[in-house]
């Protein structure tokens, strides 16, 4: 035991050297201040007790000193670290404008970051403005042609919008809208073809970049297509439509004649029966005129004789029938 009490006692002064060094960033320190940053190592301290790395705030402070921006604070750091953002973002973006000579503090960078928003990316858009390409936009000129146009949008970033305003897929939305506007007022798909800087014109006339973090600088018609005759495909459909509806109010028509002419058959054999029932009594009257005595011989005789009058006429009234041609095989 006694020979392993000095490696113990090495070992543990190695964890309390450790120990020190990582609460007490003496390197850290140092390094700040040859690059002219003022920190004391008090602060370091009480960053490892505050849980905010030493580490990302003295490399900010020194980037931020060396670009020369005093006007960034360690406070400022902590507090933004601490809100969730991302302070190496922010430090560059900073660092970036005030090479573009752009007006932007450390209060907007710090809001746009903690809205979600990549601040460095934003900053470099507005110095080198971005293209975006829409996705193909289809319209139907008035003469009933469909057209398929493709955009570039030219856009370059609004530092001051970028809190609150409407991101790229709002750009892209409104773009469309304004082609299939622009395309939809046209008389005639060869106007559009003929002039396609004509949608470009109408579209920035809209002022689309409202209310978006972006700034439209220009819309350039990439590719337009012809697509289908929309306008004849309507009225071949709505010529088989009416071409339906025609054919079933003939269907009606015809369904109601046959259903008239059933109706008038029906009441044709109910008259027909009727007769036939009424002659049926005739005989059975007869008999019983001959029984009561109200009816002679002679009479039934005169009865019968109009009876074959009246049989004669009709068979004189009716046209003579041709007779048909022997055949061959009968002769």
């Amino acid at each position: 035991m006694n020979d392993l009490a000095p490696i113990f006692l090495i070992a543990g002064g190695i964890v309390l050297l450790f120990l020190f060094l990582y609460y007490v960033p003496i390197v850290m320190w140092f390094s700040a201040l040859v690059s002219g940053v003022r920190i004391s190592l008090v602060q370091l301290v009480l960053m490892r007790v505050r849980k905010v790395p030493p580490g990302v705030i003295v490399r900010a402070l020194i980037i931020a000193h060396k670009a020369d921006l005093r006007s960034i604070k360690r406070d400022e750091l902590e507090a933004h670290f601490l809100a969730g953002g991302h302070i190496e973002s922010v430090v560059h973006a900073l660092v970036s404008a005030a090479k573009a000579n752009m007006d932007l503090s450390f209060q907007m960078a710090s809001a746009i970051d903690l809205a979600g928003r990549d601040v460095f990316e934003a900053v470099q858009m507005s110095v080198n403005p971005k293209v975006i390409d829409t996705p193909p936009v289809t319209a139907v000129a008035k003469d009933g042609i469909q057209l398929i146009a493709k955009a570039r949008v030219t856009v370059r970033a609004s530092i001051r919008q970028l809190v609150g305003g409407a991101g790229e897929e709002t750009v892209l939305a409104r773009v469309g809208e304004g082609i299939v506007s622009s395309i939809g007022s046209s008389k005639s798909h060869k106007e559009v073809l003929e002039n396609p800087d004509s949608i470009s014109r109408v579209v920035l006339e809209k002022g689309l970049d409202a209310g978006t973090a972006f700034e439209i600088l220009s819309i350039d018609i990439a590719d337009i297509d012809i697509g289908k005759n929309i306008g004849a495909g309507l009225q071949m459909d709505q010529a088989e439509a009416d071409k339906n509806i025609a054919q079933a109010k003939a269907e009606e028509r015809r369904a109601m004649a046959v259903a008239l002419e059933q109706e008038m058959k029906a009441k044709a054999q109910e008259a027909r029966a009727k007769v036939i029932e009424a002659e049926a009594e005739v005989p059975k009257a007869l008999a019983e005129a001959f029984r009561s005595g109200n009816l002679g011989v002679m009479d039934y005789v005169k009865y019968k004789n109009i009876e074959a009058d009246t049989a004669m006429r009709e068979s004189i009234s009716k046209p003579p029938t041709k007779p048909h041609p022997k055949k061959e095989s009968d002769k």
